[in-house]
């Protein structure tokens, strides 16, 4: 383990939250990827644990500990090989519970922030439309003040836990013609009239739920609007740094999580005399891939260090998604191959971890956005400030 980066109170905490993943976890995830549902009681065993308030604060039952045991987290949550499981938990913790704990005022705080921490509610972000996509400034959901409420109207789609999760974090134009800069956030009860969401049927990440979202008049109170009214833009903008560097952890903890298998797979497969990573060619093109997830995994582990810091890195943190993403299909897209035939079959991890992994290029903004967001600061020299 990296001792630059991680103390033994982190090796404890990893030890720890693999024995708990191993009990709790693994023997249900097979069938909550059939069911595409899961149980809730696994919710309050991880509030009950700790792991939902690792950086959150202590005055709302959190640990307030620094951001390598996120890394840990995540990175241990991508070797039980359920990338929808994880991405249930980290869209919950590292979406909408972010902008609670940013912009949510302190009754805001004890009503969901608190549960959230406990493992008592579960929330969602609601920002990609069905129009839009990646755009989110391009928005069309639309939240209209009149006297002490809002009404919304509008469709979210791709919504992760957008099905059972018990509030919404949801953003939407307070000032349409102002563009971004009308754009407000607000915090949404499931229950409240006039919200209908329907699951949608995915490719992989097939244990999580993924919902469109509709809001017909929706009414809530002018306190269900996070931070300052239409500067909900530069909110995403922020808090998109940890997304997508929570993608790229997980990328390069995938990949990881593939290369072991594949290395002690082929070290057992006997074929024409010899195991297979006696082969020239094998081991030269499985080098090659552990070296291209190594690389990733350091530079993550840089931009966690200056975020830790405080330091503003959505350009640091836009590079290890859009990087991190593309390795790991590469990564896992060889190690299927190593395996051969049984890299096809689905009592082997290779299937279920190629159809979670393609997710990664296009889930938290498309790889082609990321490139055009770069190239506005690296070519553009446009500089993204921090909300204030």
């Amino acid at each position: 383990m990296n001792n630059m980066y991680f103390t033994e109170e982190h090796n404890l905490f990893r030890k720890s939250l693999q024995d708990f993943l191993k009990k709790e976890v693994v023997p249900h995830i097979d069938k909550w990827e059939k069911t595409g549902s899961i149980d809730r009681f696994i919710w309050k065993k991880f509030g009950e644990m700790g792991f939902f308030g690792i950086n959150y604060p202590e005055k709302y039952g959190g640990l307030n500990l620094d951001l390598f045991y996120t890394v840990i987290l995540q990175e241990e949550l991508q070797k039980i090989n359920s990338g929808g499981f994880a991405a249930a938990i980290w869209a919950h913790v590292y979406l909408a519970m972010t902008h609670l704990n940013a912009e949510g005022d302190e009754t805001i705080k004890e009503n969901y922030l608190a549960p959230s921490i406990a493992g008592d509610k579960i929330g969602c972000l609601c920002i990609s439309e069905p129009s839009g996509g990646s755009d989110v400034a391009g928005m069309r959901t639309t939240a209209v003040k009149e006297g002490d409420s809002y009404f919304i109207n509008g469709s979210k789609t791709f919504i992760t836990n957008g099905i059972y999760s018990d509030y919404l974090v949801v953003a939407a134009k307070t000032k349409p013609e102002l563009g971004n800069k009308g754009m407000s956030i607000f915090v949404v009860d499931r229950e409240t009239p006039g919200i209908t969401a329907s699951k949608l049927d995915k490719l992989g990440w097939r244990a999580s739920d993924t919902a469109e979202i509709a809001f017909d008049n929706v009414k809530i109170p002018t306190s269900n609007l996070l931070g300052e009214e239409n500067n909900g833009f530069a909110y995403i903008m922020q808090h998109f740094a940890l997304e997508r560097l929570v993608m790229g952890i997980n990328a390069h903890a995938r990949a990881e999580y593939a290369l072991d298998y594949a290395s002690q797979y082929m070290s057992e497969r006997i074929a024409f005399g010899k195991s297979l990573d006696k082969y020239q060619a094998l081991r030269h093109k499985y080098v090659d891939l552990y070296s291209d997830m190594e690389v990733c995994k350091q530079f993550n582990y840089t931009v966690a260090y200056r975020l830790n810091r405080g330091e503003y890195v959505v350009k640091e943190a836009t590079m290890s998604k859009l990087k991190s993403t593309k390795m790991a299909d590469a990564v896992i897209y060889e190690c299927l191959q190593f395996l051969g035939g049984y890299g096809y079959m689905e009592e082997y991890p290779m299937a279920r971890l190629l159809r979670d992994s393609r997710l990664g290029p296009i889930g938290g903004g498309t790889s082609e956005i990321l490139r055009e967001i770069l190239s506005k600061m690296i070519l553009d020299k446009k500089e993204y400030k921090p909300a204030t």
